[in-house]
């Protein structure tokens, strides 16, 4: 998914997506793309918006990742539900794994989550870290066990955050946008939850992405990182 417009990284995304500003000095967006071929991934569906040009150059043909894209377009901010739809909509077939084009993973983790999701037999997924750990801008995950009961939580001594990487089976993705827009994958992943599915929560480790103006200073130059 890399339709949003980035607002909280204004002005900075008033001239650049945030899936092609750079983490260590390489865009977000090449970093992912090269992760999903590493976990040997192969079709990969862009679903773009905001400043959709940037991103599609940058992303070409996939060629250079060793992956096939296709790209979709989002025409307004309607949400992450929406932008999956409209991948399926474009050819993708759940079950399906669902990243947003602004964060970057540790190694092998995106492989691993795939591999935890497709041998669970549940009906989604949901990837789950410590750090960065639940604060105003990441919601706290309830969970029990590997089962996820609800994917907002007001303990605050919940470590869980929820990181966006999902794996959506044919049951959440048939409850994909029956609410009010913006459409979220939250709404469909809890009404699934809420209808006696399973939907798994899978740690993985650290993630990194751009939230700020700061954030690229920080991400790109760590020596200059306040301490």
């Amino acid at each position: 998914m890399a339709a949003g417009e980035g607002t909280r990284l204004r002005p900075l995304t008033e001239h650049w997506p945030k899936p092609v500003l750079p983490i260590d000095g390489r865009p977000v967006l090449a970093v992912l793309l090269r992760e999903l071929a590493a976990a040997e991934f192969h079709r990969v569906w862009v679903v773009t918006g905001y400043l959709a040009e940037q991103v599609e150059r940058l992303a070409g043909d996939g060629s250079a990742f060793g992956l096939e894209l296709s790209f979709m377009r989002q025409p307004g901010v309607l949400g992450s539900a929406d932008a999956v739809r409209r991948a399926l909509e474009g050819g993708a077939a759940a079950p399906v794994l669902v990243s947003a084009a602004d964060t970057v993973y540790n190694p092998g983790d995106i492989a691993r989550f795939a591999t935890e999701f497709a041998g669970s037999g549940s009906a989604g997924a949901v990837a789950v870290r410590t750090d960065p750990p639940p604060g105003p801008d990441r919601q706290a995950v309830r969970r029990s066990g590997a089962r996820i009961e609800a994917l907002r939580d007001d303990d605050p001594h919940n470590p869980w955050s929820a990181a966006p990487l999902w794996g959506l089976g044919p049951v959440v993705a048939e409850r994909l946008c029956l609410d009010d827009p913006p459409y979220e994958l939250e709404h469909a992943f809890q009404s699934a939850i809420g209808a006696g599915e399973t939907v798994i929560a899978v740690e993985i480790g650290k993630t990194r992405d751009l939230t700020y103006p700061l954030d690229l200073v920080e991400e790109n130059f760590p020596y200059l990182r306040a301490t």
